[in-house]
């Protein structure tokens, strides 16, 4: 009795081994996105942004053909370009996190504009980092993290929700070209807040919010602008969106990946302390063996 006892418990700590094991080196919880015209060279330096080895994740490819689904006719050609360049890291993250979003190489699309799109495509509790072997508008990148997303949630999104979290996207950075980026994430993400929370649908409704909006923000909207922004917020309010969802998301902090040292450092720690506690699993197991 006490043998199938001290079976039980191996078995049970054994259990427990693999389980942080997964969890310590990413599997089932970490998808990386290359892009599918980088060579050896540049998909193994993306990996080394991301802190990754390639049998630790699970990695999969974005086509340009993909990414001009999503973009063409709301970006221009020269920001979608030809080939597929943009990487993504997309990790789960508990529940309530929020989303997390760096930036790497990336110089149109901001991590507030990533952010912003995301909670409007349904994406939740997730680290991202985008990124390129070298300097890229990032525009194509959010195809590619929303595929990660879906292959880490086993779940689709939908096509509509993907288009809008496009358009947002753009819409936003063009909209940051005239008026300074910060103040356009800023602004989107207000306008967006509101017109879900009051579930406004009638475009006469809308601009009053985004002149109102513009107003406590200090920004000067053109007749052009405020009648782009309507017609994306009309887009939005037909999704199934929720404010208290959006402000959770969003409320995670985004930063400029610049010391790749530092970020590995932490990985380097966060490691030994996982490879402490199974030395001492291990050693509990083997102290069960010799009773």
């Amino acid at each position: 009795m006490k043998v199938n006892l001290k079976r039980k418990l191996v078995l049970i700590l054994l259990s427990i081994i693999m389980v942080m094991g997964n969890i310590a080196f990413g599997q089932e919880s970490t998808v990386v996105i290359l892009g599918n015209n980088l060579n050896q060279q540049q998909r193994q330096e993306m990996l080394n942004v991301f802190g990754v080895k390639e049998t630790e994740v699970t990695i999969l490819y974005v086509t340009n053909e993909e990414e001009r689904a999503y973009l063409k006719g709301i970006a221009p050609d020269k920001q979608i370009g030809t080939r597929s360049i943009s990487s993504a890291y997309v990790k789960n993250l508990s529940p309530g996190e929020g989303i997390s979003v760096e930036t790497y190489n990336i110089n149109w699309v901001t991590a507030e504009m990533y952010q912003n799109a995301l909670v409007t495509a349904g994406v939740t509790d997730a680290k991202i980092i985008a990124a390129a072997p070298f300097s890229v508008s990032g525009t194509a990148a959010l195809t590619g993290i929303l595929k990660a997303f879906e292959e880490l949630r086993g779940k689709e999104i939908s096509e509509e929700r993907k288009q809008i979290a496009n358009i947002e996207m753009v819409r936003t950075g063009e909209l940051g070209e005239q008026i300074g980026r910060e103040k356009a994430s800023q602004l989107i993400k207000e306008i967006k807040e509101e017109v879900v929370e009051k579930k406004v649908k009638n475009p006469a409704e809308i601009k009053k919010i985004i002149v109102d909006i513009a107003g406590r923000l200090d920004i000067n909207l053109n007749p052009q602008q405020i009648e782009e922004i309507t017609k994306l917020m009309e887009q939005i309010s037909k999704l199934n969106l929720n404010t208290k969802e959006i402000r959770q998301q969003l409320k995670g902090i985004s930063r400029q990946i610049g010391d790749l040292a530092k970020q590995n450092e932490e990985v380097k720690s966060f490691l030994d302390q996982i490879v402490g506690l199974f030395k001492k699993l291990i050693e509990s197991i083997m102290g069960m063996l010799g009773k």
